[in-house]
């Protein structure tokens, strides 16, 4: 009668060949089973169960079988670091520091990512790395990354990775859509005057937070005033200063998406994953190839 291979010792003829031995390490005897499979388990392999052990595999498939806590929103329930949002400041980071070490404001790293709508409709990556751009001034990298850290968190809990990151990353570039939609191509008119900063998208955040707070049932009216004062902020120390464009642009596409994500029903908020990112792209993308042959600037 044959033996499984985990019956007995590798090689072994006569009483070692009655030694259990741990499937995942031949080498080892193990005299403990797993109380799901039956399997022997070496120490190493042990994990402990609510009545005796099981082994590694066993306690893998059942995670992978388990169904994920979800959000009433569809992301799913992790602990730890707000992994999204720490990434994007440090991206912010770094490109700040090249941008002091390249010349500043107008060095050749900031020359190469910041948005103008006279430069994106032949290089269109610009209306994204724009976002990650921000003046030589540490009060603007700190202002909004510090806004980014008071609401990310809370959002990328609640919505999940995959949505918080597409919500952040469309807002970024709303932002400088609505900064083509309302410029003018004329001398002067700000075509060609650069834009950069992270506003756009973080104003995004603010206009999607307040959706996700009214569909959890909590107060959001301080949230509304801070929308209120940073929407007023550029009229009150001078338009110029600042591209109330971007934040516009931004705080729409932040509660179009927002309002998907929120109120979409359960039923259908797998399919809103994938499904929202992809209409708002085609509707940037149609918004900013309707303003450019409007304005004759491509054919």
């Amino acid at each position: 009668m044959s033996q499984p291979p985990w019956g007995s010792a590798a090689g072994a003829t006569g009483p070692a060949a009655q030694v259990p031995v741990c499937p995942r390490h031949p080498d080892r005897p193990a005299y403990v089973r797993c109380q799901r499979c039956g399997r022997p388990a070496c120490p190493e392999c042990q994990r402990p169960a609510a009545v005796g052990v099981q082994c590694i595999d066993c306690v893998r498939e059942t995670a992978r079988a388990a169904p994920q806590a979800r959000t009433i929103f569809g992301g799913t329930v992790r602990g730890g670091r707000p992994v999204v949002t720490l990434t994007i400041i440090g991206i912010c980071a770094v490109s700040w520091l090249l941008q002091l070490v390249t010349g500043g404001d107008g060095g050749s790293w900031t020359e190469r990512w910041v948005f103008a709508p006279g430069l994106g409709d032949t290089e269109p990556w610009r209306f994204l790395t724009a976002a990650f751009l921000h003046s030589s001034n540490p009060f603007h990298i700190l202002f909004n990354m510090y806004a980014l850290w008071l609401v990310g968190p809370t959002l990328e809990q609640a919505l999940g990775r995959v949505r918080y990151a597409s919500l952040y990353l469309l807002c970024a570039v709303g932002g400088q859509v609505g900064v083509l939609l309302l410029a003018d191509p004329v001398p002067g008119g700000g075509w060609f005057q650069g834009v950069l900063g992270a506003s756009g998208a973080i104003f995004g955040l603010f206009a999607a937070i307040f959706l996700v707070l009214r569909r959890a049932g909590r107060n959001a009216t301080q949230v509304l005033v801070l929308i209120a004062i940073n929407l007023a902020l550029p009229f009150i120390v001078g338009g110029g200063a600042i591209a109330w464009q971007a934040h516009l642009g931004g705080l729409v596409t932040g509660a179009a998406m927002g309002a998907a994500y929120a109120y979409a029903p359960r039923a259908r908020q797998a399919l809103t994953l994938w499904l929202v990112p992809a209409v708002t792209v085609v509707v940037l993308v149609a918004l900013s190839v309707w303003k450019y042959t409007s304005t004759g600037w491509i054919g």
